[in-house]
């Protein structure tokens, strides 16, 4: 079988499972977008690769503009270079994943009448926040942009031979829009195990940094999924010689950059995206890692950083929502601390409490790790896909099965 694996953002799992698919005899190409700011995986082709895996980007003339007029340009842009690229590969299937929802939507448009058929890699609801800034920002045009922005998705879970939400919180969404229920199975994202693993506080990159003493560390994205400002005043809060490091880059970076200028927080450390075979010595820097999450992102979206922490051995602090699957997998396996969103002095205390308490701290890291080794099996992982894409490539086209509605 012929597959690409298509993850706009290049994160590490979905590489992963890439190489995985390709170790098994299948031809792979794994596409994502150079051109978006973000943390990536293990994209560089390594030794141990087979020679049918192929990992390129499909790179833009400029950086991608988040929170830009600019942006539905580049996403178009970027649909049909990534259309030209899926076309030559000519693969049975592709699997679509972290795609914005303008670029995704026109994609498959693109390839609609060929052959190949696509399998819906569902990440998030990306039309729900959408249609919130929509509404918020742009009140009398706003609806109209949430309408469409619906649309747009439902076409294309529709249209996809198969979906694969991350969640069940997905299933009465996908089932309102019309997604028969034996096209969806549910699988919940991981993080490379073999790819992380725990190492000693006291390593390279921590010696380099000079982060020897009691570390908190935030490593990924902050967008508008994020409050920075929790961030800033966790460092503000946590005393005793204590180093909150966050390593990210774009808009939440640069806020708190500027917050740190304005009121200096000696605690705080800010640090850009590193690259990605140093993430065991980074992640294995920290006491604690922390992660946030707005309410309004919290039914959906599931922190893959959350994944990562798991495998590198460490507890947790958490600012989520308590019906999150990342927040029940913290709790349920005892692997760190979860507070609401926006209490700021819940979530400090219970940083300073794992940072204070180090029988606690330690056989939350024990359980973390355990977690992840009970959990995050590839081959495991790598036989529920396959199972999925050879059906989508069985399957009879799915223009046959039904008309389309308004809006596809």
């Amino acid at each position: 079988m012929r597959i690409v694996v298509h993850d706009y953002s290049g994160h590490a799992f979905p590489v992963q499972l890439a190489r995985e698919l390709a170790r098994r005899g299948h031809d792979v190409l794994h596409l994502h977008c150079p051109s978006y700011t973000t943390g990536r995986g293990a994209l560089e082709r390594l030794a141990t690769d087979p020679p049918n895996f192929a990992a390129e980007g499909v790179p833009l003339s400029t950086k991608v503009a988040k929170y830009s007029w600019r942006r539905p340009f580049q996403e178009l842009r970027y649909a049909w270079l990534a259309r030209r690229r899926v076309a030559a590969f000519a693969p049975d299937v592709l699997v679509s994943c972290n795609v914005p929802l303008l670029a995704n939507r026109f994609l498959m448009a693109m390839l609609r009448g060929s052959a190949i058929r696509v399998v819906h890699w569902h990440q998030d609801i990306y039309s729900a926040p959408i249609a919130a800034l929509a509404r918020q920002r742009i009140p009398v045009a706003g609806g109209l942009v949430a309408w469409v922005a619906e649309r747009f998705e439902r076409a294309i879970v529709r249209r996809s031979a198969f979906v694969v939400p991350i969640s069940h919180a997905f299933l009465p969404t996908l089932d309102a829009w019309g997604v028969p229920p034996e096209r969806v199975r549910v699988i919940e994202n991981w993080a490379p195990l073999e790819e992380i693993d725990p190492v000693p506080r006291d390593n390279p990159w921590a010696r380099s940094h000079g982060l020897l003493g009691p570390t908190i560390l935030y490593a990924g994205t902050l967008g508008l999924k994020h409050d920075p400002e929790l961030l800033f005043q966790l460092a503000c809060r946590v005393d005793g010689g204590a180093s909150v490091v966050v390593l990210s880059e774009g808009r939440g970076a640069d806020y708190l950059r500027a917050r740190a200028v304005e009121s200096p927080a000696p605690n705080l450390r800010l640090l850009p995206f590193q690259p990605y075979e140093t993430l065991p010595q980074v992640l294995g820097s920290a006491d604690v890692l922390a992660v946030i999450l707005e309410p309004s992102a919290a039914t959906f979206s599931v922190p893959s950083k959350v994944l990562s922490y798991h495998c590198a051995g460490r507890a947790i602090v958490a600012s989520l929502t308590r019906d999150n699957l990342a927040a029940r997998i913290i709790e349920d396996n005892e692997t760190g601390l979860v507070v609401d969103p926006g209490d700021i002095d819940a979530f400090a205390a219970a940083a300073r409490r794992l940072l204070d308490d180090t029988e606690l701290r330690s056989r939350m890291a024990t359980n973390a790790r355990a977690y992840a080794k009970r959990t995050f099996d590839i081959r495991a992982i790598g036989d529920e896909f396959e199972d999925i894409l050879v059906g989508a490539v069985d399957a009879e086209p799915r223009r046959r099965h039904s008309q389309p509605t308004a809006g596809e």
